[in-house]
């Protein structure tokens, strides 16, 4: 999973006013007017000097994104959630669009400055239609929420370098309390429309809580990982002591006061929650649920596959992983069922790492590893690589509850801060050896990181691309990477390309299961068997990725749809270009435009395909 920006946010605040509503046409010429030659290279610069201007108005518009970006402007407020906000953000995303069209054509751009129209025009019309679902996702679950992500965003985002720093800190500390004033005041609206998160998510939710308000300065004991954090980085001010005491007595103040408070406003709002959520039910037992689901497809995938089709392409991928993984099964010697195998591997000793600090060392090591060889290997796979440094880090321990196995953070723009693969070392013993390798050519490199980092240094491609995201494009490229891993010369023993092998089947078996739960009305438990008996996932992974799904349907269809895809056109080129076919020009051509729509990125490899052959 990734934390990207939405395209939508870029667009939804842009500095253009709306057209008044009821004004008079304007007078139609007398005569028609025959336009002046247009330079497309230049019409493009000015285009992208548009483009990047709304992008810079929307970042404008999210504090928190601008300090993601390396930033400092605003650093001392947190995002506004209400819904007058986001309706403001949804109107100038409107008038962006008219500006848009009423200032250029364009059949005057260059071909690429076409397809930035195309994808500007087409993600605001979608940004219009996702509106009208904005109250259907739950802002608080198993998948993360407000409680632990703002010690999150502070101790890995806000840095200081300065007394001014310190004291943006500070007034961030004391935002809390508005912040969850206004995401409660938006769930007790949810309440009233009849949206409740499953009753599974609760204990989890306060679990974050109560780690972050454990300890000092809101009770005895070891100093909480916030108030540790912000202590660390004022005391490496270059200031005299007294200053940096009177900056801790404030972020004392702040935690114990105001943010305090918000955490009891959203926990007091998180009880009457729960008063009134159900068991698991999928996004069909919502308002209007069948045409939310089939948004979030749609979304999700950028097509318009069914829910039953997704389906079916899920029951297909996973019999066909089934008969890979009986052969090495077989090669290995073992002579049970390929169910029995995955018991076997998940009850092995041997394939698990110690349930104690120097197994979590261990397991970071190993990624760190996997993830050296395949930069060592890259120039021989990739024309352009990715500046910004990666790091492989372990999840905080208070955080746990509601983090995902394994995810990815995109680096600052400015390069103050890497990408991070983050894995969820909560429980060893769920953790298997023979799918580290794949999670971190996923997660880190040649996955997320050789696209969300490198898209973000692309010289020449508007904002809105470099730092957009499509949930297919990005999971289809990780997924792919995981079996890039396999053509690279990586995963040596069968154990391993076994292992590799059972994280594309986990990825088939989320298209059957997410559809189920979603569109055939699966139970919790049914979902969760279907994942023991089909995959080899631990019974708390199996249990984590369930929920995951019930708390944001489709999202999970993402991953092996784009990866079907990108293997499809990869075929499609070699086939036509056959020896002229260069494995770093096709990955230039997924990598080098920024996240894109399967359509376009359909074409865009066809058009490689054309140029090639015109060669």
């Amino acid at each position: 999973m990734k934390q990207l920006l939405p395209l939508s946010a870029f667009l939804l605040a842009t500095a253009c006013a709306a057209v008044p509503p009821g004004a008079p046409p304007a007078p139609a010429p007398a005569a028609p007017v025959q336009a002046p030659p247009v330079d497309p290279a230049a019409e493009d610069r000015r285009f992208t000097a548009f483009l990047d201007a709304a992008f810079e108005a929307q970042a404008a518009r999210s504090p928190q994104f601008l300090t993601s970006l390396g930033r400092k402007e605003q650093y001392d407020r947190l995002d506004i959630y209400t819904d007058e906000y986001r309706q403001q953000g949804l109107a100038l995303a409107q008038s962006q669009l008219q500006q848009l069209r009423a200032q250029f054509d364009p059949a005057r751009l260059s071909p690429t400055g076409r397809l930035s129209y195309r994808m500007f025009e087409e993600e605001i019309e979608q940004d219009v239609e996702n509106f009208r679902w904005r109250w259907h996702g739950f802002p608080a679950s198993t998948n993360g929420s407000p409680l632990g992500a703002v010690p999150v965003f502070l101790i890995n985002q806000h840095r200081v370098a300065t007394v001014a720093d310190a004291e943006a800190y500070i007034a961030r500390l004391r935002e809390v309390e508005r912040v969850m004033g206004e995401i409660s005041a938006n769930m007790r609206r949810q309440v009233e429309l009849g949206i409740v998160p499953p009753r599974f998510n609760f204990a989890p939710v306060r679990a974050d809580a109560r780690r972050v308000l454990a300890g000092a300065p809101f009770s005895g004991g070891k100093e909480t990982p916030l108030f540790a954090d912000f202590k660390t980085k004022v005391e490496k001010l270059s200031v005299p002591q007294a200053e940096k005491n009177r900056l801790v007595a404030q972020a004392r103040e702040a935690l114990t006061g105001p943010f305090q408070r918000g955490y009891r406003t959203f926990l007091d709002t998180w009880d009457l929650l729960e008063a009134k959520a159900s068991a698991s039910n999928g996004a069909w037992s919502l308002p209007q649920g069948e045409a939310y689901y089939a948004n979030r497809l749609s979304n999700s995938t950028t097509t318009e596959l069914t829910a039953d089709q997704i389906h079916q392409t899920g029951v297909t991928q996973v019999a066909r992983l089934h008969r890979e993984m009986e052969r090495i099964k077989q090669q290995v010697g073992f002579t049970g069922t390929l169910q029995q195998f995955f018991a076997h591997i998940n009850q092995g000793r041997q394939y698990k790492y110690p349930n104690t600090a120097a197994g979590r060392e261990q397991y970071l090591a190993d990624g760190r590893r996997f993830i050296a060889q395949v930069m060592a290997k890259a120039p021989q796979w990739f024309r352009r690589l990715p500046k910004a440094p990666l790091e492989v880090r372990a999840v905080e321990q208070w955080r746990q509850d509601t983090a995902a196995v394994a995810f990815y953070n995109r680096p600052s723009e400015d390069g103050s801060r890497p990408g991070i693969y983050y894995v969820n070392l909560a429980d060893m013993n769920q953790v298997l050896k023979p799918q580290t390798e794949a999670i971190s050519y996923h997660e880190g490199a040649p996955g997320h990181h050789f696209q969300i980092a490198l898209a973000q240094e692309l010289p020449g491609v508007p904002k809105f691309r470099r730092f957009g995201g499509y949930g297919v494009y990005s999971e289809g490229w990780g997924l792919y990477a995981e079996g890039l891993g396999k053509e690279m010369g990586f995963y040596p023993e069968p154990i391993s390309d076994f292992g590799m092998l059972s994280t594309q089947l986990w990825r088939a078996v989320r298209l059957v299961v997410d559809t189920g739960i979603h569109s055939k009305r699966w139970t919790r438990e049914q979902a969760i068997r279907y994942f023991r008996e089909n995959a080899l996932l631990s019974e708390r992974d199996a249990t984590k990725e369930v929920e995951r799904y019930f708390n944001n349907p489709g999202q999970a269809t993402s991953y092996m749809i784009g990866q079907l895809k990108i293997l499809e056109l990869r075929d499609r080129a070699r086939q036509a270009l056959g020896d002229r076919f260069d494995i770093r020009d096709f990955h230039a051509v997924v990598l080098e435009n920024g996240a894109v729509p399967l359509d376009v990125l359909e074409e865009l490899v066809n058009g490689y395909i054309a140029e090639r052959q015109r060669a």
